[in-house]
């Protein structure tokens, strides 16, 4: 049996569409770019954490994070968007500039940036496919929590450099979890 050339065309179309309800794909740009910044913050080591141990503490990342796996594509997009943010915010500061390098700093904070444009238009687009999802909880509240905790225990150490290294160390942890949350995404 053969086809015409406008049945192919709309068999093409059919089948290159996805087929579930989540109409964005992570863009591959991302995962290089949480590749250089987990590379790039562990280039940032000014001190050893080992001379910093009086200074470590549990910051306390929500649990319902680590059980990401129940969580809807939109609300894990939610989640990525604003961990991505809120990274960004906490090297964005002037206490930062004082500590780190400036040029591991800009290189950082570009790396952010791209990362949280790639994600941007991914999230927009599940959001307006899953306002109703989104609804229900809002699972950014806690990781919102969770880094005031992370920005009160810089003031409280007055941005000293074993502190910042305690959250250096910290941040490089959930880059490890950014990478299972994408991971999640993208099945």
């Amino acid at each position: 049996m053969a086809f015409s050339v406008p049945s192919l065309m709309v068999l093409v179309m059919i089948f290159s569409s996805p087929i579930s309800s989540f109409s964005c794909d992570l863009p591959q740009s991302l995962d290089v770019g949480k590749q250089e910044t987990l590379t790039m913050l562990g280039q940032m080591g000014k001190i050893s954490l080992l001379s910093c141990l009086k200074d470590r503490t549990d910051f306390r990342f929500p649990q319902e994070m680590v059980e990401a796996s129940r969580v809807h594509k939109a609300q894990a997009l939610s989640v990525l968007h604003e961990m991505l943010q809120q990274i960004f915010s906490l090297f964005h500061t002037e206490a930062s500039s004082a500590v780190w390098s400036t040029t591991f700093l800009e290189q950082l904070l570009s790396g952010l940036h791209r990362q949280l444009e790639d994600l941007e238009t991914c999230l927009l687009q599940e959001m307006g496919e899953e306002e109703s999802v989104l609804g229900m909880k809002d699972p950014t509240l806690a990781l919102r929590r969770y880094f005031q905790r992370i920005h009160l225990y810089l003031q409280e150490k007055k941005n000293s450099n074993c502190a910042w290294e305690v959250v250096r160390g910290e941040i490089r942890r959930r880059f490890l979890f950014i990478h299972v949350l994408t991971g999640k995404l993208r099945k």
